[in-house]
């Protein structure tokens, strides 16, 4: 069953319920749906060893942030999370193993990771993105944690163009202060990229900057996911105030 405390639960349209999976089935379902979307739709090579099932070693020390469909009887939305507690017994943030995050040292026990997030492609009408910031929001605020932070995906389809393009023109405008930056392991090669073209932010970076977040640094190459991945931080007190009240309650 899902989880439907009444401080994380919420109920919108087509009777979908946001929670945390609480049981093996679920998570199962929510790894069976991240599979469909990335490995089948997008293509990514992952490191599943189970058929249709996109599970890694982070997986068994996440929290499962799932929205499900009451009526049809099926998860169409999933977010893991990664409490600093969970990071420490795991041996780090998955973001590590594309970044250097020497920078956020002193900030650990304050930092969530959140990742792996995807909707099923018949719910991608915004319902079901704003009940799983719904419910981010609720955990972070219930938790007392301070920051979120994740790696934001921009399709390499062209060659890195469209994400080289992209980073230039959001660096103007979102990029971190020096002290929050973070450095690519694997840099997309920006130099010999093209830097001009009117590339459009994918809707989820463009919802994490529109709610206050920060570009960390200079995109990584994802070579199994074939992405250029930015590295986002959100300082949840900076928060952009109409985001505040609509996802955390807050008066502000």
């Amino acid at each position: 069953m899902l989880h439907k405390s009444p401080q994380l639960a919420r109920k919108a349209s087509r009777n979908l319920h946001v929670g945390l999976a609480n049981c093996d089935t679920e998570v199962l379902e929510a790894q069976k749906l991240r599979y469909r979307v990335f490995a089948e739709e997008l293509g990514a090579r992952l490191p599943s060893r189970t058929p249709g099932v996109d599970r890694d070693l982070y997986d068994p020390f996440c929290e499962h942030l799932i929205v499900r469909d009451e009526d049809a009887g099926r998860i169409v939305g999933t977010y893991r999370i990664l409490s600093p507690a969970a990071a420490r017994r795991v041996g780090g943030y998955y973001s590590e193993n594309e970044f250097d995050l020497t920078r956020l040292q002193h900030l650990r026990n304050r930092i969530v990771e959140i990742g792996r997030s995807c909707i099923d492609a018949d719910y991608r009408n915004g319902a079901v993105i704003a009940l799983l910031w719904s419910g981010l929001a609720r955990y972070m605020q219930d938790n007392g944690y301070d920051y979120l932070i994740g790696c934001a995906s921009i399709s390499m389809a062209d060659g890195g163009h469209a994400a080289a393009s992209l980073y230039n023109r959001l660096r103007n405008t979102h990029l971190a202060p020096p002290e929050y930056r973070v450095f690519p392991r694997c840099p997309l090669p920006l130099a010999r990229l093209r830097s001009d073209l009117p590339a459009e932010a994918p809707p989820l970076i463009k919802g994490y900057l529109r709610a206050g977040a920060w570009i960390c640094g200079e995109p990584a190459w994802d070579p199994d996911f074939n992405t250029a991945d930015l590295p986002i931080l959100m300082p949840m007190n900076q928060v952009d105030g109409k985001y505040a009240r609509h996802f955390m309650g807050r008066k502000d």
